[in-house]
């Protein structure tokens, strides 16, 4: 069986985004070296350095599912139905858009974290889940529901905006020793999460 991971790019000073949800220089190392690393949508190209390209890997190749929520959603138009993971995406939302299955029918609605988690779990099989959101991120933590917790954190403050994480209804989360990636303009941190 997969684990479910989290996964975002932040900012030293904890955000992943601008408050008006704009990414600023946080994706530069998306494009900061000369190996490219394949993405499932046409429209996405990654060229990263080795040790990046090495990480992007193993968080991509394994995926089986990936769980976003509904503004990430909305945000990227649901990534033309086509995530550059190349994973179906489940979108944890209490109403799903009218024209959903036409318009993103690799894509499913799940109202409720822990439904969603269970969803990708079963679309993923033995592949891994994703969470691609800060919200869903901080409920399925608080639920127990996460394996590991990945940070690609770049070297940039942003000063206010969207934190990846915040408090956590069950309070402190111990988090293992992480596995430390050096990458051209960003650090790739993976915590497993302590049971």
């Amino acid at each position: 069986m997969g684990k479910v991971f989290t996964h975002m790019t932040m900012s030293l000073d904890g955000f992943i985004a601008e408050p008006d949800d704009q990414i600023g220089e946080l994706f530069e190392w998306y494009g900061g070296g000369d190996v490219e690393v394949e993405s499932a949508n046409e429209d996405i190209s990654l060229r990263v350095d080795e040790a990046s390209a090495g990480v992007l890997r193993e968080l991509t190749e394994n995926c089986g599912a990936l769980i976003s929520g509904r503004r990430l959603f909305d945000i990227t138009d649901g990534w033309g139905d086509n995530h550059p993971v190349g994973a179906p995406v489940v979108v944890v939302t209490h109403r799903p858009p009218e024209d959903a299955a036409k318009k993103w029918p690799r894509t499913t609605f799940v109202d409720g974290v822990e439904a969603a988690v269970a969803q990708a779990k079963q679309i993923a099989g033995d592949q891994d889940v994703t969470i691609a959101s800060t919200t869903i991120t901080q409920q399925a933590l608080s639920l127990g529901l996460v394996d590991e917790v990945c940070v690609s954190l770049v070297p940039v403050l942003f000063g206010e905006g969207i934190p990846y994480f915040g408090k956590l209804e069950q309070g402190h989360q111990l988090l293992e020793d992480p596995i430390v990636v050096q990458g051209h303009r960003a650090v790739h941190l993976r915590y497993p999460v302590r049971r």
